[in-house]
């Protein structure tokens, strides 16, 4: 185990690029809470402060895979440029301005839907840099690293708040957004990145079954953890220290989890397997309130998270025609922002009616559907046991140097 990640660190470039990525990738982790809050305190309510962020989610839901197809037809570096460009100016207006309500969800808009397609592009290009035995070991790393990113995003731009407040903040993600961006594009690995055009109309990706089923798997799969979530902090109130441990151990179980399985291959079963593993831990999350309680629960289901998220990029890598690739990963991302905002918003319902552990209800039976769906429609998802190679419809397109 230890031995492959090695071996992936080694790959010339790919350690910068995974650095890259992450910093461009972690104002993700900042921006739902800083917009929230400094919306909040321009406009006097969190009614209007969610209208800025749902606007904001929507644009990136909807924008995701079209933007993300236009990387075949005017080039990755163009896309990942002018994407960032609009996106940074819109957020700036937001964080700089004192614009009208309207103004505000006009700008969140256009910064969800211009936001740059930073991961169906490191996505597509990991198949390209990696041989592909290596390929199921660096899709779990990548997924396991991406938790750092939810862990210390939030506590970052609290601790920023508390001492800048929320414009200079938001200001500073926003640089954050546009240096890690910079570090990405201008690396020659991305720069040097010739996806094909497509043949396939918008949407047509997801005829093939493997993609659907990991959008609608990963949704549900998504949603859930946006309702615990939504749960803990009801436990222990907003703002709450505790509640910031549990999710913090929970993320912790994830990160643990995608190092110490990454090496193994991806079966038909494995979606169901590590899905599994993530529902028995909500199962046991059920009947606690308290820290201790709570936190070895959620670790049990962390340690299926990253695991699981891994194993939808190798499906996609391994059953995806290359130029469709782009357009595939930003599907289950958009799957995965409307899993989110469904499952907070029926935990939202739950919890006003339970408390608490209604979310962790909501939590429970959405993981276990996708757990379900995953296991019945297990002949749907390909055997990458041997490794991921090229779908049958694809001819090997090499960097160009």
């Amino acid at each position: 185990m230890v031995r492959a990640y090695s071996e992936v660190l080694r790959v010339p470039g790919l350690a910068r690029i995974i650095l890259a990525q992450l910093i461009a990738r972690f104002p993700a982790g900042m921006y739902s809470l800083g917009i929230l809050m400094h919306m909040e305190q321009q406009h006097g309510s969190y009614t209007a402060a969610g209208l800025v962020l749902a606007a904001f989610s929507v644009g990136m839901a909807i924008a995701g895979p079209f933007v993300s197809r236009l990387m075949s037809r005017f080039g990755t570096v163009t896309v990942l440029v002018v994407t960032a460009i609009i996106s940074i100016s819109a957020l700036l207006a937001i964080a700089s301005f004192a614009l009208p309500l309207w103004g505000d969800v006009l700008a969140g808009a256009v910064a969800g839907a211009a936001m740059p397609p930073i991961v169906p592009t490191v996505r597509t290009l990991y198949p390209r840099m990696v041989q592909q035995r290596l390929l199921s070991p660096l899709f779990s790393l990548d997924a396991a690293l991406q938790e750092i990113i939810w862990v210390f995003g939030p506590v970052l731009l609290t601790l920023l708040v508390s001492i800048m407040g929320t414009g200079p903040t938001l200001l500073v993600t926003i640089a954050i957004q546009a240096g890690g961006a910079l570090l990405f594009i201008v690396s020659p690995e991305v720069r040097r990145l010739r996806i094909p055009p497509t043949t396939r109309k918008l949407g047509r990706v997801l005829r093939k079954p493997p993609v659907l089923l990991s959008v609608i798997v990963s949704s549900m799969f998504i949603g859930g953890f946006a309702a615990v979530e939504a749960g803990v902090v009801a436990t222990f109130g907003e703002g709450a220290l505790e509640a910031g441990i549990v999710l913090a151990i929970s993320a912790i179980g994830s990160l643990i989890g995608g190092f110490a399985v990454g090496s193994r291959g991806i079966s038909p079963w494995s979606v169901a397997a590590r899905l599994g593993v993530v529902t028995v831990g909500m199962a046991i999350a059920l009947p606690m309130t308290e820290v201790v309680g709570l936190s070895a629960a959620l670790f049990l289901a962390g340690l299926g998270t990253a695991p699981a998220l891994a194993a939808f990029s190798a499906i996609v890598a391994g059953t995806v025609k290359f130029a469709d690739t782009p357009e595939a990963y930003a599907w289950i991302g958009t799957g995965q922002l409307l899993g989110a905002a469904v499952g907070s918003a029926i935990a939202g319902v739950a919890i006003d009616a339970l408390g608490g552990v209604g979310g962790v209800w909501v939590a429970l039976i959405m993981t276990a559907i996708a757990a379900i769906i995953a296991a019945v429609f297990r002949r749907h998802q390909p055997d990458l046991r041997l490794g991921i190679g090229e779908p049958p419809d694809t001819a090997p397109v090499e960097l160009p140097r």
